[in-house]
């Protein structure tokens, strides 16, 4: 009975964890290398445009990844034809060598906070393009790319 008890605690709280989550979309990267040109899109369908979101980049790196950063171009496309650029930088390791993301020894999951407390001003597909930023052709031992975006934790 009590393993049936616990079972059923996870279960449930592994579903209301993840209630504020609007979208989330992983894309693998082919032999765990991100060509310098490749743009990745995520598509989102935004219908909620009252509700404040934080929105996450993630990246999966292996234990073998050179470097200790990430840079990236984040381009952001509205429904209405706007179009947003940036360069963000995301830290994977510390000053030390030890993974920031979650993991084991061969894979780590680190979830950016890219913005955060953002309101989409319309409703439709937004379109999110993430292209690596560094100084290499051919970034190895990264094997996903994510987006997630959420609705904030505002108590408003």
């Amino acid at each position: 009975m009590r393993t049936v008890c616990l079972i059923f605690f996870v279960i449930i709280l592994t579903l209301s964890c993840d209630r504020q989550k609007v979208y989330e979309q992983f894309i693998t990267l082919d032999h765990q290398t991100w060509d310098s040109p490749d743009k990745l899109k995520f598509n989102v369908n935004i219908s909620d445009t009252a509700s404040a979101h934080n929105v996450y980049i993630v990246i999966r790196n292996t234990g073998q990844y050179e470097y200790s950063n990430l840079y990236l171009f984040v381009t952001a496309h509205s429904p209405n034809g706007n179009v947003t650029s940036d360069t963000t930088e995301i830290m994977l390791a510390d000053e030390h060598g030890k993974w920031l993301g979650e993991g084991s020894a061969s894979v780590f999951t680190l979830y950016y906070p890219y913005r955060q407390n953002i309101r989409f001003p319309f409703r439709g597909i937004y379109q999110f393009e993430i292209e690596q930023a560094m100084w290499v052709k051919d970034l190895e031992h990264v094997s996903h790319v994510g987006l997630r975006i959420e609705r904030a934790n505002n108590h408003e």
